[in-house]
């Protein structure tokens, strides 16, 4: 069964960088694509940055030049680093799996891990 979990969030200030990791357990394939969601309460669950073969995509305008994805095939993750980061940011973030090709559509990614809350305040 694929499994996967993030890790690394937490309190950061205004201006900061945080790096969270989406470790990946239970299948093999390269043919498969990394999602980064976030969430806050009372909002949908929205795209934010999306990793596969095909490159990364960027669903917020905002996060173009400041987050960006990197695979660590030694660990079988997927890192998400976010630098800058200001009280936008705040929310819980969920890495998803689908294969193949990067959707923005949340529906469309089969396996998730259970979120890791980033909070960016002073």
């Amino acid at each position: 069964q694929v499994q996967l979990k993030e890790s690394g969030g937490g309190l950061v200030q205004p201006g900061g960088s945080l790096t969270l990791s989406c470790i990946i357990d239970g299948f093999t394939e390269d043919y498969w694509a990394i999602g980064w969601f976030r969430q806050v309460p009372g909002k949908v669950r929205e795209g934010v940055i999306c990793n596969s073969r095909h490159g990364i995509t960027y669903y917020l305008d905002s996060v173009k030049g400041r987050f960006t994805m990197s695979k660590d095939h030694t660990k079988s993750a997927v890192n998400l680093h976010m630098n800058n980061l200001n009280l936008e940011y705040t929310a819980v973030y969920y890495c998803a799996r689908r294969l193949e090709r990067c959707s923005e559509n949340k529906n469309e990614y089969r396996y998730w891990g259970k979120g890791t809350q980033v909070i960016v305040s002073s």
